[in-house]
C-alpha cells in the first residue's frame, strides 16, 4: 500500500514546549516509532508541518541586524532540510540498515492572484501573550491573530497548485525509498512576469499540500495525523461525538466549524473526491489501526 502521512505540528513540538533541538528530536523519535511500525510492506511518504520552526528562524534572523532578514521561502527551505534530516535519522535508527531514505526540497507553485495574500491566516512561530504579540507586530510589521488564549504571527497561506519535484519523488517511491517531502507545505513559488521562477513570502498549509502530493502520487491512503483521534461534532460539549466512516457529502452537510480542523477536513475531502481512495484524520498513536481500517475519521468519496 502506498501511504502519504501528513505529520501535524504536535509531532515535532508540543504546544508550549521550548523550541529546543532536543525537544524536537524527542518528539520526532516518538513519531518515528509509530511510522516504523507500518513501514514493512508499505510505500511510505512523509510530509510535515514547520510553523514553529520557520517562525523561530525568522526571529533568529531578525536578531542579526547586519543584513536584511532572509525571506520566508528561504527559511522554509531551511526547515525542510532540518526536519527531514532528523526524521531520516530517527527512522533509520529503527528500520533495517538497507532501508533507503531521501529528503526532497519541494517547490510548490501558488497563484499570484490567490486571495489568501490579502488575508494572512497561517500561524507561525511561538505563542505570545497579547501585549507581547502587539509589540512585536508593531516593531516588525507583522499580522497577528488569536491562537487559543495566546497570540501568534500569521502569514499568507495560498493554495498549492503544482508540485515541481513530483517526478523524482515518484521515482524514489517506486524504488522503495521512504521519502520526506513537501515539508511545511513545500516552498511557495510562482512564475514572475519575466517567466522566471521565484520564491513567495507565504507558508502553504501542509495538509492541503499533502493531499495534492497524495493525489499526484496515486496514493492508496492519506493519513492526516494530529493529536486527537478524529473529527468531532459538538466539540467541548456533552454531546461531542467522533465521526467514524463518512462521505464527503456528509461532511459538507455537517457544516463543521473551521477551527484548526478546517484545512484537515478540506484536504481529506479533496483527496477522497479526486482519487476515490480514503483519507483518514486521526491520532499518530493509532496509525497501526488507521492503516488496518479501524481507527480515525475515515473520509471517502461516496
Amino acid at each position: 500500500m502506498r501511504i502519504v502521512i501528513a505529520l501535524g505540528g504536535n509531532a515535532l513540538l508540543q504546544r508550549g514546549q521550548p523550541m529546543t533541538a532536543e525537544n524536537q528530536r524527542a518528539n520526532i523519535r516518538l513519531a518515528a516509532e509509530r511510522i516504523a511500525s507500518i513501514a514493512p510492506g508499505n510505500e511510505i511518504v512523509i510530509a510535515h508541518g514547520n510553523g514553529p520552526q520557520v517562525g523561530l528562524l525568522a526571529l533568529q534572523d531578525l536578531a542579526y541586524e547586519e543584513v536584511d532578514p532572509y525571506p520566508l521561502d528561504v527559511l522554509g527551505a531551511e526547515t525542510e532540510a532540518m526536519i527531514g534530516y532528523v526524521i531520516e535519522q530517527e527512522l533509520g535508527n529503527l528500520l533495517p540498515l538497507e532501508q533507503p531514505f531521501a529528503t526532497i526540497l519541494t517547490m510548490i507553485e501558488v497563484d499570484a492572484d490567490d486571495p489568501a495574500f490579502a488575508h494572512p491566516t497561517k500561524p507561525i512561530g511561538p505563542v505570545y501573550d497579547k501585549a507581547t504579540a502587539e509589540r512585536l507586530a508593531a516593531e516588525h510589521d507583522w499580522s497577528i491573530a488569536p491562537d487559543g488564549d495566546k497570540y501568534r504571527r500569521v502569514v499568507a497561506s495560498p493554495k498549492p497548485q503544482r508540485i515541481f519535484e513530483i517526478r523524482p519523488i515518484r521515482m524514489l517511491v517506486e524504488q522503495g525509498v521512504i521519502v520526506i517531502c513537501a515539508g511545511g507545505g513545500g516552498i511557495p513559488t510562482m512564475y514572475g512576469k519575466d517567466g522566471k521562477l521565484l520564491g513567495v513570502q507565504a507558508v502553504i498549509d501542509k495538509d492541503l499540500a499533502a493531499a495534492l502530493l497524495a493525489e499526484q502520487l496515486e496514493a492508496d491512503l492519506l493519513v492526516i495525523a494530529t493529536d486527537v483521534d478524529g473529527v468531532y461534532t459538538g466539540w467541548g460539549t456533552p454531546q461531542q461525538a467522533r465521526l467514524g466512516n463518512v462521505t464527503v457529502d456528509q461532511v459538507v452537510e455537517m457544516n463543521l466549524p473551521a477551527g484548526s480542523m478546517g484545512p484537515k477536513v478540506a484536504a481529506a475531502c479533496g483527496f477522497a473526491t479526486q482519487t476515490k481512495n480514503e483519507a483518514v484524520i486521526g491520532s499518530l498513536a493509532d496509525i497501526d489501526t488507521i492503516v488496518a481500517g479501524t481507527a480515525g475519521t475515515r473520509v471517502r468519496a461516496g
